[in-house]
């Protein structure tokens, strides 16, 4: 792994975070590939392609009021010459029933594939841990 391939990632990532919590959708779905496959806590269980992730952050931001916590608490990259993974704990804000705002804890999984000499999120998987 080079140090231009990981710092390149994880640019991609935090800049990612960054979009989220500022809801620029066009830089969420940035270097997000044609026919990604996303497993995501709230249903569907799987998201295949880049309209459907799309439609993932609509979910996400209408149960997520101003300000949007969307926070990278670890971030680790393996990548070789053109295939890589991420993986993170993160944290963002949950909506309570009774309308109060906690913390929910969850992972992050990335796997990338370098297309045309760019990094680009092939498969993106969140999950927070089983009770």
């Amino acid at each position: 792994m080079s140090y231009t391939d990981e710092a390149a990632i994880r640019d991609l990532i935090t800049n990612w975070a960054a979009a989220v919590r500022a809801h620029d959708l066009p830089r969420v779905l940035a270097h997000h590939a044609p026919d990604l496959v996303m497993f995501d806590v709230p249903p569907p269980l799987v998201s295949r392609g880049i309209e459907a992730y799309r439609k993932t952050w609509d979910l996400f931001y209408s149960s997520n009021p101003d300000p949007v916590v969307f926070d990278l608490d670890e971030l680790d990259i393996v990548a070789g010459e053109e295939v890589a993974f991420a993986t993170a704990l993160m944290h963002c804000n949950n909506s309570d029933p009774d309308g109060s705002r906690s913390r929910l804890d969850f992972r992050l999984t990335v796997g990338l594939r370098k297309l045309d000499g760019v990094w680009t999120v092939v498969h993106e998987h969140h999950s927070i841990p089983a009770e």
